[in-house]
């Protein structure tokens, strides 16, 4: 978490300075947040320093989004992750020109065959304060309840299953960096009461 904070800073620090001094400060400082990082996640130095090169501007945490789906059954919607082989709510990184419902909705569609209709924002939740493995970049997620609308199970090339499991039968092997049990519990929760408030933190 330190070193994605060391990297924010040095990246907006280099998108505003006119001073030659401090973008040598800055460019130091981010070498020393990308040596922490490349530490701490056992990752080699150059491909942490080629991924926050890439990165430009007012550093801002990236926007996510999942879709907790049902059906008339109750039963939640998950996909089986080709990356790691675990089970996810749908979803993806909401995309430009497009507003985080729009998102969730291509994001479903994509990864299951399924359209929906999102209903409610049920959560709003920092990655990096949900007890998921590290990442390098800050990450915000939206976790929407959604309407089944129709269509049909289609895998992708994300996907390598489609599945409805019940609150009771959900699978033991998620794909942790995605979705975690407390996740669904909380998404079965927002189901059975539309009324609870948005959670985040």
């Amino acid at each position: 978490m330190w070193a994605r904070e060391i990297l924010a800073t040095a990246q907006t620090g280099l998108a505003f300075t006119t001073d030659p001094y401090d973008r040598q400060r800055y460019e130091s400082l981010r070498a020393l947040g990308t040596r922490i990082m490349a530490t701490h996640a056992a990752a080699d130095v150059g491909l942490i320093a080629d991924l926050f090169a890439r990165e430009s501007g007012y550093a801002t945490p990236k926007v996510g989004v999942r879709g907790a789906v049902f059906d008339a059954a109750g039963r939640i919607l998950l996909v089986r992750e080709t990356t790691d082989g675990g089970w996810s709510l749908p979803g993806g990184w909401a995309e430009v020109n497009q507003t985080p419902a729009q998102s969730v909705v291509r994001e479903v569609f994509e990864e299951s065959g399924y359209h929906v209709r999102p209903i409610k924002l049920a959560a709003m939740w920092d990655r990096a304060r949900q007890p998921h493995p590290p990442a390098p970049f800050s990450v915000v997620r939206l976790f929407f309840v959604c309407a089944l609308e129709g269509g049909a199970p289609a895998t992708s090339t994300e996907t390598s299953e489609v599945g409805w499991f019940s609150e009771a039968e959900l699978p033991a092997d998620l794909s942790m960096g995605r979705t975690l049990p407390h996740h669904l519990r909380r998404m079965f929760a927002h189901w059975r009461d539309p009324g609870l408030p948005t959670e985040f933190d």
